[in-house]
């Protein structure tokens, strides 16, 4: 299958809830199609919906700084979960799918990842929203290490991010021009209203869905398939 898309649960920030309602939200904005993994430290009997779910393999690396994320540009994780070809979409779970999906992954680019909206961060690169290309850019996992991290530049803290922006600082972008907003971050208009071509809002930070959830938008996009709008 050309498409994957996977999102990552751990700890109790976050529930089995919010994996359904990103697949939910995916489903119903994506036509062409796709694999829906989350990767997790929960037990295999967790309801993840239509979501196949997958162990963390390195629990050690997950926490703030979110570096299981990069085992994703690992081709043999990659062949592990039956990835061969094609394009790994990697959306956080604090996400909400607002709008049209495949113009927005219908992109050429070995690697895709939002840019522009962070406040404080010096980093360029927020890795809510990102696009692989199944075998790119395998340096990002393979020549991490927590050694390697020391020579590198961070802000409050080191992460994945900021360790790919090390690797890969000409990285193509998703930005709000493509309908990809962090809600009431840099690029997000006055107020709470959802920007006319918003496709992707996502949630980090201070602002989680949760707190929002009175919005007629959030009402409308921020829900499983049991919840009524």
């Amino acid at each position: 299958m050309d498409l994957t898309i996977v999102t990552w649960l751990w700890g109790n920030k976050y529930t089995a809830q919010d994996v359904r309602r990103l697949s939910f939200g995916i489903r119903r904005h994506l036509k062409q199609p796709f694999r829906f993994f989350v990767f997790s430290d929960r037990p295999p009997n967790e309801n993840f919906g239509d979501a196949i779910g997958r162990p963390i393999l390195n629990p050690n690396l997950c926490a703030r700084h979110c570096f299981c994320r990069l085992r994703l540009f690992d081709p043999q994780f990659q062949a592990m979960h039956g990835i061969v070809a094609g394009r790994i979409v990697s959306i956080d779970l604090d996400a909400v799918i607002t709008g049209p999906l495949d113009p927005l992954f219908d992109r050429p680019e070995n690697f895709v990842i939002l840019q522009g909206v962070n406040e404080v961060n010096p980093c360029p690169y927020n890795a809510s929203v990102s696009m692989l290309r199944a075998g790119a850019h395998s340096e990002i996992w393979s020549e991490f290490s927590f050694e390697a991290l020391q020579a590198i530049k961070f802000h409050e803290f080191h992460d994945d991010q900021g360790w790919i922006w090390h690797k890969i600082p000409d990285a193509a972008a998703f930005t709000v021009g493509d309908g990809v907003y962090a809600f009431q971050k840099p690029g997000w208009p006055i107020g709470d209203r959802l920007p006319i071509n918003a496709r992707i809002v996502a949630f980090f930070g201070k602002r989680k869905p949760e707190r929002y959830r009175h919005l007629p938008w959030m009402i409308e996009h921020w829900r499983d398939r049991h919840d009524r709008p």
